[in-house]
């Protein structure tokens, strides 16, 4: 293990990058994971990060110097750092405090529809995105395309908002939707407050692409004149429609009570 003490160091430098600067994450293709469940799941799914970061205070912690113990065991390198610069890279308030440098996973190719996926159309809140993750991940759907104007997904408030979605996910980023739709070789549903079809009259026992759109403006008129399906989920009462992240745990966990039944 290593101690960094100067805010000068190199290292920490990049690390600082890394945790401020979404052109930083994407330049070095590296990104951080902060706090122990996110660190834990990440050794338990894909194994030693590139770089294990823990403030002193943490090691006293007996499930952070597990975490570190096992990093050592795995060759990784391990940096401590007082607690004030810890806090300037870590935003995770009242926290454990552990990061994980790891290297971002980038599928090479982007397959086409074939089985159970979701299309993000320009959902801008990284919350959003993060709880769509964590909905898609519980319901065994394992594919994610996220078109332009989607929020990053490995950026620091989706990745602490999916809780570890992330390692058991293909997820593509900066994806042309429509070509993707067009050439599905499964029904592709469209969510849309206007639509005629009902979400809980649908046959969903089977493999089907989710699209799920812009906060405010929905799915694109383009996106859904392709889709094979455009569905609305009812709901009583004067609210105009569902969160976006609430309407794709619904439609998630449709299908999959109607494959269980």
């Amino acid at each position: 293990m290593k101690t960094v003490t100067s805010r000068d160091n190199a290292f920490y430098k990049d690390l600082k990058g890394l945790a401020t600067s979404s052109q930083a994450r994407r330049k070095s293709g590296q990104s951080l994971l902060d706090g122990v469940h996110l660190c834990q799941t990440w050794l338990e799914l894909r194994g030693a990060p590139v770089h294990c970061v823990v403030a002193e205070a943490a090691l006293a912690n007996a499930e952070v110097a597990g975490i570190v113990a096992r990093c050592e065991a795995l060759h990784a390198p391990v940096t401590a750092l007082p607690e004030a610069l810890f806090n300037a890279v870590s935003q995770v308030e009242h926290g454990v405090h552990l990061l994980f440098v790891v290297a971002t996973p980038r599928p090479s190719k982007t397959p086409a529809l074939v089985e159970s996926s979701v299309l993000l159309d320009g959902v801008q809140d990284p919350g959003n995105v993060g709880s769509i993750l964590r909905s898609a991940a519980a319901a065994g759907i394992r594919q994610v395309y996220c078109g332009p104007g989607t929020a990053f997904c490995w950026s620091p408030k989706v990745l602490r908002a999916a809780m570890g979605a992330h390692f058991v996910l293909d997820i593509f980023e900066n994806v042309e939707l429509a070509p993707l739709v067009r050439e599905a070789r499964v029904a592709v549903l469209a969510t849309s407050g206007y639509a005629s079809e009902r979400l809980y009259g649908m046959d969903l026992r089977r493999p089907v692409a989710w699209v799920l759109g812009h906060e405010g403006q929905g799915v694109s008129p383009e996106l859904l004149e392709l889709a094979t399906h455009r569905v609305a989920i009812p709901h009583a009462g004067q609210v105009e429609s569902l969160n976006v992240a609430a309407c794709a745990a619904v439609c998630f966990f449709e299908q999959l009570r109607q494959l269980q039944a």
